[in-house]
């Protein structure tokens, strides 16, 4: 899947790239981009694509969604994948149905995604203990992204790399000129289905693979961290009186093959704060 400068911020991130990158590190940086559908508020007379917070609606037979202690979880966001642009995307997500995000705070693995697929017979519901989170509708838009850092991508792009270039790419993300300027391209809230996970700390791919290693170190956790990609990052939103810890995001993490079986129950779930 490549990258289109028509995406609203794509031809201002490579113009980036071309400005404080050395030549031969230009190509391999822009190659690595991903497109990802960022959510944001919606503007009078937009298309409505999902929403924060608010009441989901369920299946009928679907009990309410609970933390493993058997506590309900909190309804953060439901999308409506017939609206967004999921064949643009580099991940195999249906084109129909509808994705509902729960999160019980501060537990950081007390979340789940239930997909509800069209024409289930569904009902509006309430959440069964604390108030929902404000109702706020939801625009779409393509972009792209870029790898963190310490992605896994990057670090295998890296290797192929003269060793000047390496060095140069080790270091990436303290060159003054490329972050100020990556900075001034970041869009706040930070909500994104599929792309690259912009993660608070480090890579949330590996943080997952740390997780079903149990620690291992590279190569083993690289090649683990490269099975996973994000499906949904959802940051903290004054407008949804959303605060993940401080300032931080919510991610779910899935294995492509997962995504194309729509076995969303196997996402696995990552919290990252300052």
């Amino acid at each position: 899947m490549g990258i289109s400068e028509s995406m609203s911020n794509a031809a201002a991130l490579i113009a980036v790239a071309r400005a404080t990158l050395p030549p031969a590190v230009v190509d391999v940086w822009i190659g690595l981009l991903r497109p990802a559908v960022r959510l944001r508020l919606a503007r009078p007379g937009e298309q409505v694509v999902g929403q924060l917070g608010g009441s989901p609606s369920l299946p009928d037979s679907m009990p309410w969604p609970q933390s493993p202690a058997g506590l309900p979880l909190g309804f953060v966001a439901g999308i409506d994948l017939s609206r967004l642009p999921v064949t643009s995307l580099d991940i195999p997500l249906p084109a129909h149905g509808t994705l509902l995000f729960f999160y019980r705070e501060p537990s950081s693995s007390a979340a789940a995604v239930v997909s509800v697929p069209t024409g289930t017979a569904t009902s509006e519901r309430a959440e069964p203990e604390a108030p929902a989170y404000p109702a706020v509708d939801l625009a779409a838009e393509l972009v792209a992204t870029e790898p963190g850092w310490d992605h896994p991508a990057l670090k295998r792009a890296v290797a192929e790399l003269s060793a000047a270039d390496q060095e140069f790419m080790a270091d990436l993300y303290r060159c003054d000129d490329f972050r100020i300027e990556m900075a001034e391209q970041l869009d706040q809230p930070r909500h994104y289905v599929g792309g690259y996970a912009r993660p608070v700390q480090g890579s949330v791919e590996v943080d997952v693979a740390q997780r079903r290693l149990g620690g291992r170190s590279e190569p083993a956790l690289h090649d683990e961290a490269r099975r996973w990609t994000s499906l949904m990052q959802i940051d903290s939103d004054d407008d949804a009186d959303m605060m993940w810890g401080d300032c931080g995001s919510l991610y779910w993490v899935m294995r492509p093959a997962d995504i194309a079986a729509q076995r969303f129950e196997a996402a696995a779930f990552v919290t990252q704060c300052s």
